[in-house]
């Protein structure tokens, strides 16, 4: 029942705060050491911390920002990293406790004159909700909305959502860790958008506990800045918790109202029809190329060609990198790779070191268990997903067969669809393949949105919609658009889902004008 997902959260514990400067332009080298790792198709660069903050303070007290010896050079950010404590179960407190980290970014004060306190002085909650599921987040000076939300007056906060990042993360070794399949199942089912709202509510009852006596005047809600499946959490957070909100803004993540994902995979198979066309109209080439590839894969029996993790670089595996087809400039980084492949086994007779490094950095599968594991359960409430993208393919899209490899037809790449051989192809996917079968057959899942709720919505709802986008279905959009009583929707045909980071400035202006504007 939905009055069942409406469990009373408490303050998280915050065990740690540590606050320093950085540049605050995007993607400005800052003076700690950060590394990019792999690239996952629904996300960007990830940037583990290198080195830590050496200033030692009482872990267990909440830290205020440390006074500035050099307030006036404009440009800079206070980037203040958080540690906290919520229940692993918010339904069942005793538990256990996950840790959650997030790190928020205001102005450093630039004024002529500037006051005492410029740099502490309460402002309100922007708090980003994060793609996925299951991709972590890199510092708040390497977004580009991040400068547009502070012009705006908001602090930001970004966070690792819980199994992501520095929250205590879900890799196949902490999963094994938790205990045999049954548990680990139960574990996992922790995971979804309603645990994760239940950790944001958690956070911002934390921070406005923080408040100084008499500043509430609103500050204690917070808006939120959802994408792609961080959409999906704006959502549940609305159907469960609006009473924590101020404001929603949404961006090519307004979550299908459904049952189970038969007919989201239906529709997006369609999309993904289209995309592999405009990639063939681009590069007729590639045609023979990709075919010569999966037969050159599949030479020795499929699976002999091995990635540098161990795993299995198969034909399907390969035809996986139509994953990145919904994104800005990402179908001519497909042909990038095409290409180097192709011409690989046309000049050396094998894949070399450097193009399966580049292969299995676009896959990227074994480095988000979440996403894989977890991909059709978002869509779930009360029913089994039972590998649904697979069963869907396989009985209404024969296109996407490899059995088109000896036709003179085109082999079509798949997208972001998780499909159960990947727990056989992939070397980390193999060690959790029982609990994912498991979770696949599972269907005790719990609702994730509250439709009498979302009619009675009184939280402003401002939301951008991409009628190409290959992830979240544009009548999908429009008929949970029209569900949240008084959202307001931008829709357009130029952008594509990743148009927060590729065309950042203009879908935020949008979103905003919708909110401020008067409508003549």
């Amino acid at each position: 029942m939905a009055s069942d997902q409406r469990v009373k959260v408490q303050p998280a514990e915050i065990i740690e705060q540590r606050t320093y400067q950085v540049p605050g332009a995007y993607m400005s080298h800052s003076r700690l050491i950060y590394t990019p790792s792999n690239t996952f198709s629904r996300a960007s660069h990830v940037f583990p911390l290198q080195t830590s903050h050496p200033d030692a303070a009482d872990v267990h007290k909440p830290i205020p920002f440390p006074p500035l010896t050099d307030p006036t050079h404009a440009g800079k950010l206070l980037i203040t990293e958080h540690h906290f404590l919520v229940p692993k179960d918010h339904h069942n407190p005793s538990s256990g406790t996950l840790r959650l980290f997030a790190r928020s970014a205001r102005r450093v004060a630039s004024f002529a004159n500037p006051l005492p306190d410029d740099n502490t002085k309460p402002l309100p909650w922007m708090l980003w909700l994060n793609g996925g599921p299951g991709q972590s987040c890199p510092p708040p000076q390497h977004y580009p909305f991040t400068d547009p939300l502070l012009d705006r007056g908001y602090q930001v906060l970004i966070l690792d959502q819980r199994g992501t990042g520095l929250s205590t993360p879900v890799t196949a070794s902490t999963l094994g860790q938790r205990g045999d399949v049954d548990v680990q199942a139960r574990h996992l089912k922790l995971y979804r958008a309603d645990s994760i709202v239940r950790d944001c509510e958690a956070i911002r009852l934390a921070l406005a506990a923080q408040l100084p006596a008499g500043s509430m005047q609103g500050l204690e809600k917070w808006s939120i800045f959802g994408q792609s499946f961080g959409g999906f959490i704006s959502v549940t957070y609305l159907s469960f918790y609006p009473e924590g909100l101020r404001e929603s803004f949404i961006f090519g993540g307004l979550m299908p109202l459904v049952e189970g994902p038969d007919e989201v995979y239906r529709r997006l198979y369609r999309v993904l029809r289209r995309r592999n066309e405009v990639y063939y109209a681009k590069y007729p080439e590639d045609v023979e190329r990709v075919k010569s590839v999966v037969k050159f894969l599949g030479r020795w029996g499929d699976g002999r060609v091995k990635l540098p993790s161990g795993g299995s670089l198969t034909g399907r595996l390969f035809l996986a990198l139509g994953i990145g087809f919904g994104m800005h400039r990402r179908i001519d980084s497909v042909h990038d790779l095409v290409l180097k492949a192709a011409l690989d086994i046309e000049m050396f007779g094998h894949l070399t070191r450097g193009t399966l490094s580049m292969l299995e950095a676009s896959l990227g599968w074994d480095d988000c268990l979440i996403y894989s594991i977890l991909h059709e359960p978002i869509y779930t409430n009360g029913t089994a997903p039972r590998w649904s993208a697979h069963r869907v393919k396989e009985a209404e899209y024969p296109e996407f067969s490899l059995k088109r490899l000896d036709s003179d037809d085109p082999l079509y790449f798949t997208g972001e669809m998780v499909y159960p051989w990947m727990f056989d192809d992939c070397f980390e996917l193999a060690k959790v393949k029982p609990v994912a079968e498991k979770l696949a057959a599972d269907n005790d899942w719990p609702p994730l949105y509250d439709l009498e709720q979302l009619g009675k919505n009184e939280v402003p709802v401002y939301a951008a919609a991409y009628v190409e986008d290959m992830y979240v279905d544009i009548d999908f959009s429009r008929e949970t658009a029209a569900a949240i009583k008084g959202c307001k929707m931008f829709s357009t045909n130029v952008y594509y889902h990743n148009a927060i980071r590729e065309k950042c400035k203009e879908v935020v202006d949008q979103l905003f004008a919708l909110r401020d504007d008067v409508i003549d």
